[in-house]
């Protein structure tokens, strides 16, 4: 196995991509990097650039883009991700942010777009019986509760349904996301970096596949990593 893996994991709401990202980091040796938590915990801790996020998300308004990339700009600047590499997480999610990106991790760039590829019918299943940590934000389902109650086996908050997993909820989120991602995924298609992957079947299976995506494209640079 070849540290430095630069890697990015798309896919729709439910598809299982912060578990997959999760199983790459840990595969790779490479830092899980979610601009969602990120975003989050900026706002929580009241960083300069969380202030700044907190008034655009107060005000009802998307955070711009310019505020996401000095994010995941700092975060990609840190040396474990300059010394290991990463995967993003469900990030970019339009044609301007992965243009902005491509600026930020010049001349190096990336390995692999890997595109997690569920049916929707799958994905209002999975998300209908997720349960969210209200705490820390680890994610349960139904069918696979924490071990006390409904009690997060990781920090102890209450684990509970989201309010916007309802079907029709996260029908208009997979519509939205479909719009979105759709000039997206054809550019990183153009460039030839997209590998689409299956993410129905055991978790197990999805990631052996995807390290069989990772590992593919990457042969061809082998000697570059050693």
């Amino acid at each position: 196995m070849v540290p430095g893996a630069r890697l990015i994991v798309l896919g729709k709401q439910g598809a299982g991509k912060g578990t997959q990202c999760v199983r790459l980091s840990r595969h790779y040796v490479i830092p899980h990097i979610a601009t969602g938590d990120m975003l989050r915990a900026a706002v929580k801790k009241r960083t300069p650039l969380g202030e700044e996020a907190r008034r655009y998300m107060d005000s009802g308004e998307l955070v711009p883009d310019e505020v996401l990339m000095k994010m995941v700009g700092d975060r990609l600047d840190q040396d474990d991700t300059k010394e290991r590499g990463f995967v993003l997480d469900g990030f970019p999610r339009t044609v301007n942010q992965a243009d902005l990106l491509d600026e930020l991790l010049a001349p190096a760039g990336l390995d692999i777009v890997l595109n997690l590829v569920v049916s929707t019918h799958i994905v209002l299943r999975r998300l209908a019986s997720r349960r969210v940590c209200i705490d820390c934000g680890e994610n349960y389902s139904v069918g696979t509760p924490p071990r006390v109650g409904w009690i997060c086996d990781i920090c102890g908050g209450e684990v509970v349904q989201r309010e916007d997993d309802t079907e029709a909820a996260i029908k208009r989120r997979l519509d939205l996301y479909e719009k979105q991602t759709a000039p997206l995924i054809s550019r990183f298609r153009k460039t030839g970096k997209l590998a689409a992957v299956r993410g129905d079947g055991p978790a197990d299976a999805v990631s052996d596949r995807l390290v069989k995506a990772v590992d593919e494209r990457r042969q061809p640079r082998a000697g570059a990593w050693s």
